[in-house]
């Protein structure tokens, strides 16, 4: 069997299998999930068994547009073939070494990642919170080796409302309440200070501070726009402090506000970036830490690792949805296409809209009153999409998604929001 017809038979038996296996309905297994699963996640009541480009479908077979991306995991769309191809054609021949040993798809990942985003080197991990981690480990070592700040005295500057992950150090330096509750203590070294204020920034600075960590947008606060010139300012202050800036582009990067990256938008370079989500294509969990060879140089073998962080199954799999970015333009598709979508629903009038904010394909809606109503009536009309700190409904379509079908989402979104 040659390998596109086993593609074709890989891609075919698990749905024949979920059609003629049909134990348990929708109710069943949400039954199931709730019952030995930890209550960690508040999902809408869908249950998706198969997904292609921008459309998922229920075990029901009922047909929904994807209006999240799984928080923009899935700029490539559900299932691209070429990932797919690369994801199945490594893992014929081997998915894990450690690093321990050396493999033939770092290095070229490496590579790539080079040359698409002109930092000199990366280091790659699994989960963004896991990049996040390294990127403060990093920046820590680097205020101790190169900085010089005292030892254990390092300080870190970030943004109230920020969300990066929820390990213990991160969630240490959340303001979100709900987050910190229960998990304390935690580890020292933090200060927060408002976003999108470079003068707050400039007063916190002191000379142990060692980086300043900040989404271009944020996401998870309800895709948060900073005044124009905002990013530009920090990293200028930054650099005139001797203070490393660190932006997180987990979800913001890798074409989904119509830019490679966010922050470039305001035309300047950041001293380290960390990436995740749609560097895999929604295939598998990968995330990096880019950043200069100063930087990322303070490492020394046994500092930092992950057994399964660069390992050659990931890095196919990665290098493979790096292709389809820049192959299929999405970053310039996000802007074409988000520029639309943002103008046609900052026309829409309802009697609880606040406000349609948003760049590239990534907007939110900010309501009056509690978003997940919509977000329910939405599912019902055939659109799934989540709401984000109780108000705003987030909206994040694949950037593959066809035009009329985008047309089609905001025709729902629309009457949805119009009807109140």
């Amino acid at each position: 069997m040659d390998t596109s017809a086993a593609l074709v038979q890989c891609y075919r038996v698990p749905q024949r299998e979920s059609q003629l296996e049909k134990l348990v309905d929708t109710s069943e297994l949400i039954e199931l999930e709730k019952r030995y699963g930890a209550n960690n996640y508040h999902p809408l009541d869908v249950v998706i068994d198969r997904a292609s480009g921008a459309w998922m479908y229920d075990i029901e077979g009922r047909k929904y547009l994807d209006f999240l991306s799984a928080y923009s995991a899935l700029n490539q769309g559900h299932c691209h073939p070429a990932i797919l191809r690369a994801m199945y054609e490594q893992a014929q021949k081997v998915t894990l070494t450690s690093r321990a040993f050396r493999n033939d798809q770092l290095p070229l990942l490496y590579k790539d990642l080079h040359e698409l985003t002109g930092f000199d080197m990366a280091l790659p991990m699994n989960s963004g919170t896991e990049a996040v981690e390294t990127a403060l480990k990093a920046a820590r070592k680097w205020g101790h080796c190169v900085k010089k700040i005292p030892a254990n005295q390092a300080e870190i500057i970030v943004c109230k409302n920020n969300f990066h992950g929820r390990t213990l150090s991160v969630i240490g330096f959340s303001s979100d309440e709900q987050y910190r509750r229960g998990f304390g203590p935690f580890s020292a070294g933090f200060k927060q200070i408002p976003f999108g204020d470079a003068e707050a920034l400039r007063s916190a600075i002191t000379p142990n501070t060692c980086a300043f960590l900040v989404e271009p947008i944020q996401g998870e606060a309800g895709v948060i726009i900073p005044p124009e010139g905002y990013l530009q300012e920090a990293a200028a202050i930054c650099k005139r402090e001797d203070v490393l800036f660190v932006v997180d582009e987990i979800q913001s990067g890798l074409g989904r506000t119509g830019k490679l990256f966010a922050y470039m938008h305001e035309d300047i370079v950041p001293d380290v970036v960390i990436v995740g989500k749609a560097l895999a294509g929604g295939y598998y969990p990968v995330s990096a830490v880019l950043a200069s060879r100063e930087i990322l140089g303070v490492f020394e073998p046994g500092d930092h690792g992950s057994t399964f962080g660069g390992n050659p199954l990931a890095c196919a799999v990665a290098r493979a949805a790096l292709r389809v970015l820049v192959d299929e333009k999405l970053s310039e598709r996000s802007a074409e296409l988000g520029t639309y979508a943002l103008n046609r629903l900052q026309q829409m009038k309802g009697p609880d809209l606040v406000e349609v904010r948003g760049r590239g394909l990534w907007i939110g809606i900010e309501l009056n009153s509690p978003a997940r109503p919509y977000c329910q009536t939405l599912q019902e009309r055939g659109v799934l999409c989540k709401e984000t700190h109780g108000t705003v409904i987030r909206l994040a379509p694949p950037l593959v998604i066809d035009r009329t079908d985008l047309e089609w989402g905001l025709e729902q979104i629309e009457s949805v929001i119009g009807e109140g």
